[in-house]
């Protein structure tokens, strides 16, 4: 037993005590991670605007985190919030901390990271830019956590004075997926190659569809390109979803080639203009035009707070994973 002390007290000692700070819509994301471990402590920052509406901002308890490892959690929800808080990240490594972590759930211009002719401008490059500059701390090289970005070759729009971290939220759906009562007629749907090839080395214990669309006239329709959906509970995985359109198509192909029943996951629940309410369940609503669940994680909290208690939604939190990743 005293061996087993002394173990575990030589496992804490080597872990890092994290002060975390976070912005305005981050805050419950903040509290679930401070819950996990004892070795996070939160800390706030007075986020105020002068009369012109140019931010004001506070960073309490500075003197206190001399020497002590940082982190800052971010939400980058609309251009409107990003320079108050690009502000506070780029000033936190500068008060002499140990290192700084700038956590950064969904990299919003993650999509947009490619040209297809002159004149298109590639917002993920720029963004990648603004990261790339936070100043160096006194330990380093800023770690900057993002889970399941849009390509993983954005890695290399990034300098050298950030370190990305690329996580994924797949365990927490195989997670779920597990606990389901039909648990064994598992089939996993990807509605492009893009999601095929992003996803499927992690969920090749399971059967899949690729579905793909196609140009019929004027219009492109979602077919399934391989696989056998029928009898199954499919569940369509993706990184993110903006209007749902390409979601709510495939659910109509895999209904229609039999699936029991059909479900979606994405890490990134966007839904701009309220679209989240296209899959919102009503009585009088056709079951099988329905999604059984959709899952999405707590990495833009905007929605979470939309969707709450709205059925098939559910959310499966990040708060975990984070936490595991300050201590990296």
């Amino acid at each position: 037993m005293e061996e087993n002390r002394e173990i575990i007290i030589k496992e804490m000692s080597q872990k890092k005590q994290v002060h975390l700070f976070y912005c305005v819509e981050c805050e419950d994301l903040a509290r679930k991670v401070a819950a996990q471990s004892d070795l996070i402590t939160l800390q706030s920052i007075n986020w105020r605007n002068f009369a012109d509406g140019w931010p004001n901002l506070y960073i309490n308890s500075a003197h206190d985190i001399r020497g002590q490892h940082v982190a800052f959690l971010a939400s980058f929800s609309s251009p409107a919030v990003v320079f108050e808080q690009i502000s506070v990240i780029y000033a936190l490594p500068r008060l002499f901390v140990a290192s700084f972590t700038l956590v950064l759930p969904f990299f919003p211009t993650g999509s947009f990271e490619r040209m297809e002719e002159e004149g298109d401008v590639a917002t993920a490059f720029t963004m990648a830019r603004i990261l790339s500059n936070i100043p160096i701390s006194r330990g380093g090289p800023t770690s900057l956590v993002i889970y399941d970005i849009h390509a993983l070759q954005e890695r290399f729009y990034f300098g050298d004075h950030v370190l990305p971290l690329f996580e994924t939220g797949i365990p927490l759906l195989k997670q779920r997926l597990h606990l389901l009562p039909d648990a064994d007629k598992i089939v996993i749907a990807f509605p492009d190659d893009g999601a095929w090839k992003r996803f499927h080395k992690m969920l090749d214990r399971f059967p899949t569809v690729v579905c793909a669309k196609v140009r019929e006239g004027d219009k492109r329709i979602v077919r399934i390109k391989e696989g056998n959906p029928a009898g199954c509970h499919v569940v369509i995985v993706d990184d993110l979803v903006q209007s749902g359109g390409t979601l709510i198509e495939c659910q109509k192909v895999l209904a229609a080639h039999g699936a029991a029943k059909v479900s979606a996951y994405v890490t990134h629940g966007v839904f701009p203009k309220g679209s989240w309410e296209r899959f919102t369940l009503k009585n009088d609503e056709n079951s099988e035009n329905a999604f059984t669940y959709f899952w999405i994680t707590d990495s833009c909290p905007l929605t979470v707070k939309a969707i709450a208690n709205k059925a098939p939604f559910e959310v499966l939190s990040l708060a975990g994973s984070i936490a595991d990743a300050l201590q990296i």
